[in-house]
C-alpha cells in the first residue's frame, strides 16, 4: 500500500517535483518491479504503486504517488508513470 495522500498547494506534477523527476516515459515496457525501484531511487518522495490492468485506482491527485500500469506480463504498459 501507500502513505495518506500529500500535495499541499500542488495541483500539477512539476508542482510536486521539488527538483527530482515527475515523470518516467524510460520505464515503458520494463517490469513494474523494476520501474517501481528506478521511480522511488530517482523521487524518494514518492512511492510508486503497481496498478494490474482491470484495477481501479482513486482520481484524486497525490504529490508522493505514482500510479505504475502494467499489463498481463507485468510490463509496464498504457500509460507513462507520473507523478499525481
Amino acid at each position: 500500500m501507500y502513505p495518506s495522500c500529500e500535495s499541499g498547494i500542488c495541483t500539477d506534477p512539476k508542482c510536486c517535483s521539488g527538483g527530482y523527476k515527475f515523470m518516467w516515459p524510460n520505464t515503458l515496457g520494463m517490469y513494474g518491479e523494476q520501474a517501481k525501484r528506478i521511480i522511488e531511487k530517482d523521487n524518494p518522495f514518492v512511492t510508486a504503486v503497481i496498478v494490474h490492468r482491470g484495477e481501479g485506482v482513486t482520481d484524486d491527485f497525490c504529490c508522493n504517488r505514482v500510479w505504475v500500469y502494467v499489463d498481463e506480463h507485468g510490463k509496464v504498459a498504457y500509460r507513462v508513470p507520473i507523478v499525481g
